[in-house]
């Protein structure tokens, strides 16, 4: 009988150890995932778009001839700078030279003709008062001068003629510029008609540089609401070797139509060519300074990711601590940040490390980051991070 006692305390200390599972530690919920955050602001940006197009020549002439014959002279070097008005080729004028003559012998003739007929017509004018002469025979020496005095007009008209000819056997530079390549020699045969110029002449000293881009940027850019400062649609430009050219540049027009093949708008900027440093046809990158976005929203690069329909998506910390997916539209990108147009606004607290962690709807603890700040444009400063 006092055996009892002692297995009925044995069984209450192992009934009371295996209570020790159901302790309120080992039903504590998990910490929530720490991620890092950016707590975005409103800021003025000034935006910059990246286009590409390419150079041409702010005057543009072809030399071509007005009169045929053959070619006689080059008189000038190829490459060099040449002057408006200055010849540069001459074409035989032997065939003009007597064509000119013989107008100027036939206006002769018809001058001396009218000295005669005109003093019959006054001297009858007096005579059929006296009626010395019909009245017909005066008639006819008046209308005898008239015509004379008309073919003078004609024959000098014919010399006019003759003359401008005779000066277009020797072809001159319609502008002042570089001249380029001739596409003849001494002793070829021109016509006036003919569709090959002779050579090229191009100003240099200013050059355009043509721009697309598509119609759809430039709807948006148009609907924004920019500030304007004195750099407002200043055009920087980037050579083919990488350089910034030294020169800058402003947009002087926007092609009022656009190209249905491509959809795009050709933007036409002008720049000072002083050294001759920009030749027609270069490709070029060019930075245009559009104005500047006076409430901004910028958001990391990192926060910004993309679904299966290729739409940006961003997870923002609500102030309830809970992950939430925004829908967003980006716009242009400068360094390592989007400029976004939509989904987000000031204050928002988008999630940029720990993405894969997370998903929405989790509870996270949020802790402020500062991302790494890279620009394009070396004048706009972050200010989105706390």
């Amino acid at each position: 009988m006092p055996i009892r006692p002692i297995k009925l305390t044995c069984l209450f200390v192992i009934l009371g150890l295996s209570g020790c599972d159901t302790s309120p530690t080992a039903q504590q919920a998990p910490a929530p995932t720490e991620v890092g955050i950016v707590t975005l602001k409103a800021q003025p940006f000034n935006l910059v778009s990246e286009l590409t197009g390419r150079t041409t020549a702010t005057l543009t002439a072809d030399v071509r001839p007005q009169v045929g014959g053959i070619i006689q002279k080059r008189l000038f070097t190829e490459g060099d700078i040449v002057r408006a008005g200055q010849a540069l080729y001459q074409i035989d004028p032997s065939s003009y030279k007597a064509t000119y003559d013989q107008a100027a012998a036939a206006l002769k003739s018809a001058k001396a003709l009218v000295i005669s007929d005109c003093q019959k017509a006054k001297r009858y004018a007096t005579l059929v008062k006296q009626q010395g002469v019909s009245q017909q025979d005066a008639d006819d020496a008046q209308s005898a001068c008239a015509e004379d005095r008309a073919s003078v007009d004609e024959k000098a008209a014919s010399l006019e003629t003759a003359r401008i000819n005779l000066d277009w056997t020797r072809v001159t530079s319609p502008i002042d510029g570089r001249i380029g390549i001739s596409s003849v020699t001494p002793g070829a045969l021109v016509s006036a008609s003919q569709d090959t110029a002779l050579a090229t002449v191009r100003n240099l000293d200013s050059m355009y540089v043509d721009l697309t881009r598509s119609s759809a940027d430039l709807l948006s850019l148009r609907k924004r609401a920019l500030a304007t400062n004195s750099d407002t649609l200043g055009v920087m430009l980037t050579l083919e070797d990488g350089t910034i050219y030294a020169e800058k540049g402003r947009l002087e027009l926007t092609e009022v139509a656009v190209d249905e093949a491509t959809g795009s708008v050709t933007l036409r900027a002008v720049f000072p060519n002083p050294k001759h440093l920009l030749l027609p046809g270069m490709f070029i990158r060019a930075a245009v300074d559009e104005g500047v976005v006076e409430n901004a929203i910028l958001a990391p690069q990192q926060g910004i990711t993309r679904d299966a329909k290729g739409e940006a998506t961003a997870l923002v910390v609500t102030a309830e601590n809970k992950v939430e997916q925004r829908h967003v539209e980006t716009g242009e990108a400068t360094g390592t940040f989007w400029v976004i147009t939509k989904g987000l606004q000031a204050g928002d607290r988008i999630l940029v490390e720990g993405n894969d962690k997370v998903a929405a709807g989790d509870t996270v603890k949020p802790v402020e980051v500062q991302p790494a700040v890279v620009h394009d444009n070396t004048t706009q400063s972050f200010e989105g991070a706390a």
